[in-house]
């Protein structure tokens, strides 16, 4: 069992900076890749970027260059760091944890926070 808790998030003015994090717990050998991803309420949720267990990195096309993904292994978090912040970069941001068990893979997720970017 894996559980994952971001911390983070606010108000921000465009073209401003901010940094979430996502800590995991529990079995943490288990977890092969971590996902950030987002959505405004009544619309789809999207990928913004991943990180596998390797360090490879995916970002969202409209992400790149301003969001940065990376993790502390000795603390079991991972962090992104978004900057250069537009308007539309506004909205719920919840961190997943992707992870092996017993015959196939579960995900956990977080509560999500809250990202306002004024402009």
């Amino acid at each position: 069992q894996v559980t994952v808790v971001e911390s983070g998030g606010g108000s921000v003015q465009a073209g401003g900076s901010m940094r979430l994090s996502c800590t995991a717990s529990g079995d943490i050998a288990s977890i092969y890749q971590m996902v950030w991803d987002r959505r405004t309420p009544g619309t789809q949720r999207d990928l913004v970027a991943l990180i596998t267990n390797d360090g490879v990195t995916h970002y969202a096309d409209s992400v790149k260059g301003r969001f940065t993904i990376s993790r502390d292994d000795a603390k079991n978090v991972v962090f992104l760091q978004m900057d250069n912040l537009k308007p539309s970069d506004s909205d719920v941001y919840r961190c997943q944890a992707n992870y092996q068990v017993s015959g196939g893979y579960r995900v956990a997720y977080g509560q999500g926070t809250q990202v306002t970017v004024a402009g």
